[in-house]
């Protein structure tokens, strides 16, 4: 029983930043997202990631990988949008 609880809190916890990022790409916009919540919201993943390596913890395995991977793609879009956005702040100045 102790492993499915693993399993279930996985999915709940990896997958509640789906529905964000997938509002980041519609918006493109990232501005309310915190960059140092995202970089370190993605090292906790990372160390999460290598701790269940360590001690052979396939829950911890499987869902921490897969929210380095949605983590990092919302890291991204942070960036991207937060690039672009400066540049048009520049061009409306500009003009």
């Amino acid at each position: 029983m102790p492993a499915y609880l693993g399993y279930i809190g996985g999915i709940f916890t990896t997958f509640c930043y789906v529905p964000q990022i997938m509002r980041v790409f519609r918006l493109k916009s990232a501005k309310e997202i915190s960059l140092l919540f995202t970089v370190l919201l993605l090292t906790g993943a990372v160390i999460w990631l290598l701790y269940g390596i360590f001690l052979h913890l396939v829950p911890v395995i499987l869902w921490n990988a897969l929210g380095v991977g949605i983590v990092s793609v919302l890291l991204f879009a942070k960036l991207k949008y937060s690039r672009q956005q400066t540049r048009s702040r520049e061009i409306d100045v500009n003009y």
